[in-house]
């Protein structure tokens, strides 16, 4: 079988080319999970929150599609202001203790859910939007978790509540008045998609109009004691295509000042019309940068110096792609898309999604990871905010387009790695396997391999629902403990082998970087 051999070439250890959030790698649950409030239950799962714990520190977005159509309707009279319950005295760890499923009610909720999330994307499939209506007892779960896993949670407020043409806040009022009485720190978002409205709910909404929407709500925010200084992003728009940019502009023209980040959607593919091929093709990887581009220029002309985020992304729309966007395959559109996102500028990338219908999320209807969800944590402990330059060429000069890489330094958190070492990563998009040789000043650096295959071998593999780190298939020890993900050492001079259709991440642990240190 031949061998591609690549040179990584234009690294510079000495410059740190951009830095990213140190929650760059977030994840959202989609608000389907409410369609029926019961199902908020399962972020009680003791499983769910050790899965959870691993993507830390992160944001949790809670939004999508459905947070448009919720309604808050607590269960008790919350007429009178400030007449609710009292935040519980219990310390935090036995109240994450005394908030867990038990075992068999998490069995019955798993077997259900499964059927609704057939039902949930049927009525995606039909465009079907039902008002949603959610008590406190959801947002007590829905907090719970996130607190209990060391999220910072992020709420998206329904933005179709509206009188004439303006924004209707009175029941977002009643919902921040609830959230304030038991001390919830969260932030806070407003509408999903705007460019769908009209689609979705026959309503028209003019970004400039938006934009006083979200004065008003920073307004609100500024009036109470605990969110006066809290975080609130949006528009959350589509990726431009037709009058979204025109959209963004005119929200940013009156709303900017409000937002501490400015949010846009990304995906790459119809999850109803695509292939396998789409998922290996570096023309629609390189989309994303196309994309970025063109959204990074519209918020430095009207506000400069503006965080941007990911507010929602994944592989493919309208759910994923069935039998694509939840297998190995799609850890290439993930990987590439947390390397290029980095560099290119973007702040902070949020995954769709944790746990939610559709077939993009990181865990499975039975709770159990998924090869994306590895990917994920494996970032998380490897790689750092600090983005360095790099690039791969073969030995004629010309660049690899099926090799590609990304260098950073690598994450200080991490206690088995000196300050000064650097994490490359790297995804062979060719079924050929790669040889990758490291320039002079880091050659001599002793190196961890972290090489994630198909569980399953040959081409059929790309579909497989397992991967493998190392040869050996991940799977957590028991509900509450995840396998080591310990790297293979590899001798200082020695060229990088990565086999066709993987991925990985190189440590160099001595590559004392002076950007790393």
């Amino acid at each position: 079988m031949n061998v591609t051999s690549s040179i990584l070439k234009d690294v510079d250890l000495f410059r740190v080319l951009r830095r990213v959030n140190d929650r760059f790698l977030s994840v959202a649950i989609d608000a389907s999970l409410v369609a029926e409030e019961k199902y908020m239950y399962l972020l009680g799962s003791p499983k769910l929150r050790t899965l959870a714990k691993a993507l830390t520190p992160a944001f949790l977005r809670f939004g999508g599609t459905k947070q448009d159509f919720m309604i808050f309707t607590p269960q008790h009279d919350f007429s009178k202001s400030w007449n609710f319950p009292k935040k519980s005295a219990l310390p935090q760890e036995d109240l994450c203790e005394r908030l867990q499923l038990p075992s068999l009610l998490e069995k019955r909720l798993k077997e259900e859910w499964a059927q609704q999330e057939v039902l949930l994307q049927k009525e995606e499939l039909d465009g079907i939007y039902k008002k949603v209506k959610f008590s406190e007892y959801a947002v007590d779960l829905l907090y719970s978790f996130a607190n209990c896993s060391g999220f910072d949670l992020i709420f998206g407020l329904n933005a179709l509540l509206r009188t004439g043409n303006s924004w209707d806040s009175k029941n977002a009022q009643m919902l921040l008045s609830y959230c304030e009485s038991k001390a919830y720190n969260m932030s806070w978002e407003l509408g999903n998609e705007p460019n769908s409205y009209e689609k979705k709910a026959g309503i028209r909404v003019d970004g400039y109009q938006l934009g006083l929407d979200f004065v008003h709500l920073r307004k609100i925010l500024q009036e109470s004691k605990l969110y006066h200084m809290t975080g609130l992003y949006g528009p959350d728009v589509g990726q431009p295509r037709d009058h979204r940019r025109d959209l963004l502009e005119r929200f940013l023209e009156s709303g900017a000042k409000t937002i501490d980040a400015c949010t846009w959607h990304h995906y790459y593919v119809n999850g109803r019309d695509t292939s396998l091929e789409d998922f290996l093709d570096p023309e629609v990887l390189d989309t994303l940068a196309i994309k970025t581009n063109e959204v990074l220029q519209t918020i430095e002309l009207v506000s400069p110096g503006k965080k941007v985020w990911l507010g929602e992304t994944s592989s493919a729309y309208g759910g994923g792609a069935l039998g694509l966007s939840d297998r190995f395959v799609a850890g290439f559109m993930w990987l590439d898309k947390l390397g290029l996102a980095a560099k290119l500028g973007l702040d902070v990338i949020i995954r769709q999604v944790l746990i939610g219908s559709g077939t993009y999320h990181l865990v499975d209807a039975n709770l159990d990871p998924l090869p994306d969800y590895w990917l994920s944590v494996l970032y998380k402990r490897l790689v750092g905010p600090e983005v360095l330059n790099a690039a791969a060429f073969t030995s004629q000069g010309v660049e690899k387009r099926r090799l590609r890489v990304y260098l950073h330094c690598t994450n200080k958190r991490s206690s088995d790695f000196t300050r000064g070492a650097v994490t490359l990563f790297a995804l062979n998009l060719s079924k050929s396997p790669a040889r990758i040789s490291l320039p002079t000043q880091i050659s001599n650096s002793s190196v961890q391999a972290f090489v994630l295959e198909s569980g399953d071998p040959g081409e059929e593999g790309l579909y497989s629902s397992s991967v493998r780190l190392n040869g050996e298939v991940l799977k957590m020890v028991d509900d509450r403990t995840l396998p080591p993900l310990q790297g293979v050492p590899l001798p200082p001079g020695e060229r990088l082998n990565l086999p066709g259709f993987s991925f990985a991440f190189y440590v160099l642990k001595d590559a004392r970087a002076p950007a790393c240190r």
